[in-house]
């Protein structure tokens, strides 16, 4: 059964949707049974099928994040591929690439050599796939044998699904299971699955014949010695939705089939995976690509802002998932040789620096054996490894600006501290001690240069060029033992006429004890919590208070500093109030259009906002002056937009995540502080240069 031609023109056309609608649920978790009910399109029975939470390669695999190479980005240059997508993938090109990872990089922990797909060129009797001989010439014994005794691991590829090229005529049957045809494989109306359109018939995991099929699969990789698997084209993600294109249980059966081969094999997820569904994707796999493809498929392996740029704003809503046995999967790293992956070196030190403090999967997709010394010292810097191996991934203080601040506290109760400046000009970038929980003067050490800075007070800061970054590790002044330090990041995610809700960063104690917390309004003490959020009730509407926390050390002996103050007016009485997109008396102008929506209030969302076209929200009123919650219903079915918001002329940044199956009728919400004026005020979404997500409704 000869193989399609392998291309990815399906999964660039879908990464068109970013251009057709909008948002839903920022953190918004949907737990998924282990095998979740089909329908049954095609008039059977619905089956529940479960599987064992024990039957995971959580257990054997995954414990650091992934450090070593994908071959896709080679594959998808059209300078190494002049005779079409993936012509470049050979027995001898991708060995090439494993002796230069053995000569130059394995002393620094990397190990993967990951071969994407391109390497089959037909399907055996029983639906299995055969290496292309012209291009694997030794088959692939041959190369993970070679790859293994370079010290090495081997990574193989697979799309979800029953492949249609696989499927023929239907008669074939699998391996080890001669009662099973590959008709038996298939629902009988032979609905289709995968985001690469039309590739794949869905799987029936309601007859024995599915489990099967997969572990057919996963057992000839097992014999091939394979220490790594990419599944392509999972849903719920990769731009698609619905029941045919939920992969749940072709998920959970990979799972099952290569635990079963006996190796240790990581198991990853690809591509723009639903967060919706994260629980599965955990419980399941070492890990899952959160966005597309980073290639650009011109001139230069990647551009900064064809995709590349959009990992800052997309890996946001993932990052509390990541760790051990699962990590975020941010694609391939392409910053080793400049003139080939084109990018500035300050976009590349940047680069390297995201995916290192996010603890993502750590590789690269650059020809190794053309690394350039700058490449090559990115590549090779312990202390930016250590970070990222340390499995602590960092989240931003605010993304209101380009200019970010993104930090995570380490079991020493140090900080890794990266400044990112991603606009298009130089700036200057600041790290304030009161908002990450430092007080008194703090020893600084510069990671890429490897360098200490002395101890700073209060903030640090410097220009960065455009694009660029800079990555620290803070050390603050030893405390006693039991003395907390000061809480960190105090913000509020919910406030009524009477109430607001209050979150912020843990203290830390040098004796690992857990403090308790104050919280003070207005410098009085109000409540206390042994958890990091709390509700302040009993105030009074539209009325402006001051919060702080203090972390109380044992029996209250000793206690941090106060938080950096927080400031917030509470809504008018009866508040707040909905403001509905739709509405009569808003502003739309260019192409926002009010649309249908099932699961928005009103039935009712405005969409194709952005790129020039924009919403206004006209009489968002206040009771007084003062910084009020706005709480924002939003839809975007991408991997995530961004949004540029005004409020009486004053303009910020609001990124958020997508939910990355095309869907566009469920809500989500984030919730961000504005400073409203005494009476009417206007409050606008757009963005010159890009699409945003749909908008159902504001809440003030």
């Amino acid at each position: 059964m000869p193989a399609p031609r392998w291309t990815r023109q399906t999964k660039h056309a879908a990464r068109g949707l970013r251009a057709s609608g909008v948002l839903a649920a920022l953190l918004l978790l949907v737990s998924a049974h282990p095998l979740p009910a089909q329908a049954d399109a095609g008039g059977g029975t619905k089956v529940e099928v479960t599987a064992a939470a024990s039957l995971t390669t959580v257990e054997t695999a995954g414990e650091k994040p992934l450090m070593g190479w994908s071959s896709w980005s080679l594959e998808a240059y059209p300078k190494y591929n002049p005779d079409g997508v993936a012509s470049w993938l050979t027995e001898a090109n991708l060995l090439a690439q494993a002796d230069a990872m053995a000569e130059k990089l394995k002393p620094y922990g990397y190990e993967y050599i990951n071969m994407d797909g391109g390497w089959y060129a037909s399907f055996d009797e029983y639906g299995r796939p055969v290496p292309d001989a012209a291009k694997f010439p030794n088959g692939m014994k041959y190369v993970a044998d070679y790859i293994h005794d370079k010290g090495l691991k081997f990574g193989m590829y697979s799309e979800v699904g029953l492949l249609k090229a696989a499927y023929g005529d239907g008669t074939g049957t699998v391996h080890g299971a001669p009662e099973c045809h590959l008709s038996d494989v298939a629902y009988p109306d032979l609905r289709v699955t995968s985001g690469f359109s039309g590739h794949a018939y869905k799987i029936n995991f309601g007859t024995a014949c599915g489990q099967a099929y997969v572990s057919s699969l996963a057992d000839q990789f097992g014999e091939w010695g394979v220490d790594f698997l990419k599944l392509d084209g999972v849903g719920p993600g990769s731009y698609r939705n619905g029941d045919n294109y939920d992969n749940t249980q072709d998920v959970a059966a990979w799972s099952q089939a290569l635990q079963d081969t006996g190796r240790s094999i990581r198991f990853v997820l690809s591509w723009s995976l639903s967060p919706r569904h994260v629980e599965t994707w955990k419980q399941y796999t070492n890990g899952w690509r959160i966005d597309n493809d980073v290639e650009c498929h011109c001139s230069t392996l990647v551009k900064w802002g064809t995709r590349l740029k959009d990992r800052w704003n997309d890996v946001v809503q993932w990052i509390p998932h990541a760790g051990p046995g699962h990590w975020n999967d941010l694609d391939s790293m392409n910053i080793g040789n400049g003139a080939m992956d084109g990018l500035t070196e300050a976009e590349r030190q940047s680069v390297a620096t995201l995916w290192a403090i996010e603890s993502a999967n750590y590789y690269m997709g650059d020809d190794l054996t053309k690394l350039d010394s700058f490449g090559l010292s990115l590549l090779t810097n312990k202390e930016v490894i250590a970070v990222n191996q340390a499995g602590n991934p960092a989240k931003p203080l605010s993304q209101a600006t380009p200019q970010q601040t993104w930090y995570a506290r380490n079991a020493d109760g140090s900080y890794t501290v990266a400044l990112f400046n991603l606009a298009d000009s130089s700036a200057s970038v600041t790290a304030n001690w009161d908002e990450l929980g430092i007080t008194g003067a703090a020893s600084v050490r510069d990671l890429w240069s490897r360098t200490d800075l002395g101890k700073v007070s209060g903030s640090f800061s410097d220009t960065l060029p455009a694009h660029g970054s800079r990555l620290l590790r803070i050390t603050p002044p030893r405390q006693a033992a039991s003395t907390p330090t000061m809480p960190g990041a105090l913000h509020a995610t919910a406030s009524t006429s009477s109430s607001v809700t209050l979150a912020w960063e843990p203290s830390w104690r040098r004796d690992g004890g857990l403090p308790r917390y104050s919280i003070y309004v207005n410098g009085t003490k109000a409540a206390s919590s042994d958890l990091t959020a709390t509700t302040i009730t009993g105030l009074q509407p539209g009325t402006t208070y001051s919060f702080t926390v203090v972390a109380e050390g044992p029996k209250h002996l000793t206690s941090s500093a106060p938080s950096k103050a927080l400031e917030l007016t509470t809504p008018a009485a009866g508040g707040p109030t909905d403001y509905e997109a739709e509405a009569g008396g808003n502003t739309l102008t260019g192409e926002a259009i009010v649309k249908n929506c099932s699961g928005c209030s009103g039935s009712k969302r405005v969409g194709s906002i952005g790129s020039g076209s924009s919403l206004t929200f006209q009489g968002v009123t206040a009771p007084r002056d003062g910084t009020y919650l706005m709480k924002v219903n939003l839809l975007d079915g991408d991997s995530g937009r961004k949004a540029q918001v005004s409020v009486n002329g004053t303009s910020f940044e609001l990124p958020v995540g997508g939910n990355n199956e095309n869907d566009w009728n469920a809500p989500q919400t984030v919730t961000v502080p504005v400073r409203l004026t005494a009476g009417a005020n206007t409050i606008g979404f757009g963005n010159p240069d890009a699409a945003i997500y749909d908008i159902d409704k504001i809440t003030l």
